[in-house]
């Protein structure tokens, strides 16, 4: 499994936080998941299945916009 850390920005509130978690959950072969609602990030464990876009892509289409560090 690869990890993307991404910047997250428009999160505001711990529902924020909750959107964007089910957001990613939805995507097949996603392993350890982390959002920091105070750092305005997420840390994203995946499988070989999909790629760092489709993550982002997802998180985009939630509102919010991701920016892979």
């Amino acid at each position: 499994m690869e990890t993307i850390l991404i910047k997250i920005t428009g999160m505001k509130d711990e529902d924020d936080v909750r959107t964007v978690a089910n957001a990613i959950q939805d995507l097949p072969h996603i392993g350890q998941l982390d959002i920091s609602l105070e750092r305005g990030e997420a840390s994203v464990e995946f499988g070989r299945f999909i790629g760092a876009e489709d993550i982002l892509r997802i998180i985009e289409d939630a509102g919010f916009s991701a920016t892979a560090e």
